[in-house]
């Protein structure tokens, strides 16, 4: 019997007008639809934002002028979406969410220490989003922390509930509001035609903008992370495209539009908070548009609202991704459309209240910041495992039956391998973490210090993490997992999985 969105997909005669009835269960060939095409535009949209600008408010604030932090920045975000963009091939090849893979490394129940940080991640940036239109949206226009929160979340939600093909579709009517609008802001900086606000009248205030080592590697780092914490994403969106899609042509794709948005919104960013003197992205958007008619300034502020909603709603659907992966770790739980929208409340609930909280401190680009590096220290060691596993290990060949199996399944309940190489990876970074809140010290570990206070944490946990691996599994009884992989390809033909490349 056919449910109630396959026969709405057959009456349409195409699949991407119902509402998605999967969740954490695998996409079979045959609805595999999304195109190639598609993926560059997405990933495109997802980082031509209003909050990737705010990643260039980084840069001056810790001393970089809109020139370093545009190179920083730029190479920061390639840097970044190297990683994002090899986790998306993963996506057509197993048809699986990224989580759900990752059962392979860290175990069934295992994996559970990676999905608190994913969730984290995914939760974190809506609540950091939240709380930057909270305080932006106040400034502005007085309008209450409730009112925003309401506004913002609720079609964000629906949206979310929708599923994927919805997300897919407003993440093109997002792209056809935010161009002309973004076009016409980097227009008017790359013109002149935004007047920069006056240096502080108080010369002690007024900070030189230049170049220092400490600020350029914070810039990369921020820009860095970003991409980086698209990683346990990409999968989400990539799942729905047909097996034989071309890995390289795939990762191009990804790589390509991530990191050109990213880099220039980065770019944008940094001019604007050299210039205008703010550290609220929306404020400086409010006034470049009100340097051309006193009200194009909230026409400005409110379509870079209504093309973020789907990016909120990305957020969402992914969070809700890990909320049900967690729970199914140690209670199996049936993909039902019912248990979808009860994750996807107990997330935005979850986000609502922390981000209510946050704006009532009066934290803003500090907490940015602050929230970019942590976040960054905790997807490096699950990023360098994920991929040396799917890469160098086990070369994307996987026995996809058992990644939903609680009991008796080829990768156990606790992946030791996968669960050391993260915590090592983890511990040897501290000692590199290098945590500041705007310019103030919040934690420098003390190798750290000694170079400089410059932040290479991510770098040796990518190193580590990744080697550790690699040797811990050289005792991985590979051949054992092929076997019985091929019994389950000539049983079942449509969980086929070849090499990764």
């Amino acid at each position: 019997m056919k449910s109630a969105s396959q026969k709405l997909a057959a009456h349409e005669g195409q699949r991407g007008l119902e509402i998605e009835g999967h969740s954490i269960d695998f996409i079979h060939e045959s609805e595999r639809t999304d195109k190639l095409s598609a993926q560059g535009p997405f990933w495109f949209v997802g980082n031509f934002t209003f909050f990737t600008m705010t990643i260039g408010f980084v840069g001056p604030s810790v001393g970089l002028n809109a020139f370093w932090t545009m190179i920083a920045g730029t190479l920061g975000i390639m840097f970044g979406t190297l990683f994002m963009a090899f986790h998306g091939s993963q996506g057509p090849h197993l048809g699986l969410p990224q989580m759900i893979q990752s059962r392979a490394q860290f175990g069934y129940r295992g994996v559970v220490l990676v999905l608190l940080a994913t969730l984290f991640v995914f939760a974190g940036f809506n609540i950091v989003n939240l709380v930057l239109m909270m305080q932006g949206l106040e400034t502005l226009f007085h309008w209450g922390p409730m009112a925003v929160a309401l506004a913002v979340t609720v079609p964000a939600t629906l949206l979310a509930i929708l599923g994927h093909d919805w997300m897919h579709k407003t993440f093109k009517w997002s792209l056809f509001l935010s161009l002309p609008l973004y076009g016409l802001v980097t227009v008017a900086v790359l013109m002149g035609w935004i007047q920069s606000a006056p240096a502080p009248a108080d010369s002690a205030d007024a900070v030189k903008l230049g170049f220092c080592w400490t600020g350029f590697i914070a810039q990369f780092a921020a820009a860095a992370s970003y991409n980086i914490a698209y990683a346990p994403y990409v999968s989400d969106y990539s799942r729905y495209l047909p097996k034989n899609t071309s890995s390289g042509k795939l990762i191009a794709a990804v790589f390509i539009g991530a990191s050109l948005s990213g880099a220039w919104m980065i770019s944008v960013g940094g001019w604007l908070a050299e210039n205008l003197r703010t550290t609220d992205v929306l404020v400086a958007l409010n006034s470049v548009g009100a340097s051309f008619a006193p009200q194009l300034g909230t026409v400005v502020v409110a379509i870079t609202i209504l093309a973020f909603l789907p990016v909120i709603a990305m957020n969402i659907y992914s969070a809700k991704l890990t909320a049900i992966t967690g729970v199914d770790s140690f209670r199996k739980i049936k993909p039902t459309p019912k248990v979808r929208i009860w994750a996807i409340l107990f997330v935005v609930l979850l986000q609502l209240g922390v981000a209510i909280t946050i704006n009532a401190s009066g934290s803003g680009l500090s907490m940015l910041n602050m929230y970019l590096v942590v976040m960054l220290y905790f997807l490096v060691p699950w990023t360098a495992v994920n991929l040396t596993d799917y890469f160098f290990v086990r070369k994307g060949r996987y026995a996809i039956p058992h990644f939903f199996l609680p009991h008796d399944n080829i990768y156990g309940h606790w992946g030791g391998r996968g669960l050391i190489a993260y915590l090592i990876g983890f511990v040897v970074m501290i000692p590199f973490f290098t945590i500041f809140s705007g310019t103030e010290e919040v934690y420098v570990g003390p190798l750290a210090r000694m170079i400089g206070s410059v932040d290479l944490a991510w770098l040796v946990g990518l190193i580590v993490s990744g080697i550790a691996y690699y040797l811990l599994c050289l005792s991985l009884d590979l051949e054992k997992e092929e076997t019985l992989i091929r019994h389950i390809e000539k049983d079942s033909p449509h969980f086929t999985t070849g090499k990764a490349w």
